[in-house]
């Protein structure tokens, strides 16, 4: 058992730090005001982001500073999970030490603007709003703190997909166009099964690792999540109860493979016994990269409906760009995020270098998006998530309380799939778990 802290447990701890020490994380006179900060347009300007995004952010920088001459960008790599602990902290402590322009995922930015409503800069002022529509459906509202200011741009989104063996499909006489629900999906498993051995996907069973991406994006393709747009709890909702059961019949039906301990995934998929996978589009590069004896073998198609005749599109996550209320440079910040969320020459020279998918409309144009790709057998992968992205997307909230939900979650959906436990009864117990730890009101 790893005895270091999440980076959720760090959000919940430096709230209360910060409470404790009297900095009033939450309310009108929240510690990160704008009140030490400054909209200075020129100077030098930090960005914190990680990884593969922090370089393709780099990758900007030579043509932003270029055509904003008095501004100089200092792209800094500062890891994941690390740059939550930061960010975190900082926003506890007043906003002291962040950098000026933050990199932050969609289960982070909605419990920052709740419980620190005064720490991230309001954008509107500067001329974010004329950017709305320029984004995906179901980006905005996450932007939107209490004061309905715009706090963040957004810079990737990821659209959920179905990866599927291509070739397991052919062997078994399953027509891929004939998968329209997960009701379709799990009628086939049985003969995909008999003809390749592979079972339909992988789930870690007991919970160990909370793996809920699954049981996310089956609510999500229902539009539900956790929590509604006001915040009250929708744990036991009927689309909560419809995703569970899904999972459950699955593993009823012996189409569910136990992913548990790590690299048991990788292991399964590098061994051929795991026909599909429901993943957004991030996975285009990591399946070509981590299992290229595979080429030619896989393909995509949109997602199964949760429910026969329902949805088959969903933005299962994304991440933005912010300001810290305290920057002394806010008005350099907000016009190296602008260049770069909203320019399509500069967002698709990002995706280009870090596979981050745009959530900018109008970097779709270009070619790059209806290119033919090679691992999956010529197929124009990309413009099939563009395609997926058509079909709209509600906001998910995530809410401050994500954490408490997660791990709720996980516990009833091992209780179903190590005991089984009925799907209904566990997640009404769940919810009213979480309505008490949060003191949310249950959603009717």
């Amino acid at each position: 058992m790893s005895h270091q802290l999440t980076r959720r447990q760090i959000l919940h701890l430096a709230t209360a730090s910060a409470a404790g020490l009297g900095l009033a994380a939450c309310g009108s006179g929240g510690s990160a005001g704008g009140t030490d900060g400054a909209d200075g347009d020129s100077g030098k300007i930090t960005v914190w982001s990680w990884t593969t995004a922090a370089e393709a952010l780099r990758g900007v920088v030579p043509s932003f500073e270029r055509d904003n001459p008095g501004i100089e960008v200092d792209v800094q790599d500062v890891g994941n999970p690390a740059i939550w602990d930061k960010i975190t902290v900082g926003l506890a402590s007043g906003g002291k030490g962040l950098a000026d322009v933050l990199h932050i995922g969609v289960d982070y930015l909605p419990g920052y603007l709740e419980k620190f409503p005064d720490g991230l800069a309001d954008l509107s002022r500067l001329g974010a709003d004329r950017h709305k529509d320029a984004f995906v459906d179901g980006l905005w509202p996450t932007v939107m703190g209490k004061d309905r200011a715009v706090h963040a741009l957004p810079w990737e989104v990821n659209p959920l997909g179905l990866f599927y063996r291509h070739d397991y499909f052919e062997k078994a006489g399953v027509d891929p166009a004939s998968v329209t629900s997960w009701d379709d999906l799990i009628a086939a498993g049985p003969k995909i099964r008999a003809a390749t051995g592979a079972q339909l996907l992988g789930l870690d069973k007991p919970g160990t690792t909370q793996d809920m991406d699954f049981f996310q994006n089956l609510m999500q393709l229902q539009g539900a999540f956790y929590f509604d747009a006001e915040g009250r709890v929708t744990l036991a909702s009927p689309q909560a109860v419809q995703a569970l059961t899904v999972i459950k019949r699955l593993n009823d039906a012996g189409l569910l493979a136990d992913t548990a301990g790590q690299g048991t995934w990788k292991r399964l998929v590098g061994q051929g016994k795991l026909a599909t996978a429901p993943y957004p589009a991030w996975a285009i590069e990591y399946l070509a990269t981590k299992f290229p004896a595979q080429s030619g073998k896989w393909r995509v198609m949109q997602p199964p409906a949760a429910v026969p005749g329902g949805g088959r599109g969903a933005v299962v996550n994304s991440t933005y760009l912010t300001v810290p209320a305290t920057s002394k440079r806010r008005k350099a910040a907000w016009r190296f995020i602008e260049y770069a969320l909203t320019k399509p020459t500069e967002i698709n020279r990002m995706f280009a270098s870090g596979g981050v998918f745009p959530a900018l409309r109008t970097a779709y144009a270009d070619p790059r998006f209806s290119a033919p790709h090679p691992f999956y057998g010529g197929q124009q992968v990309l413009r099939s998530f563009v395609t997926s992205l058509d079909s709209g997307s509600g906001a998910t909230n995530f809410t401050g309380d994500y954490s408490r939900a997660l791990k709720l979650a996980a516990d009833a959906q091992s209780q179903v799939l190590i005991k089984g436990a009925d799907p209904a009864g566990a997640l009404k117990a769940a919810a009213g778990q979480l309505a008490r730890q949060t003191g949310r009101q249950q959603a009717a």
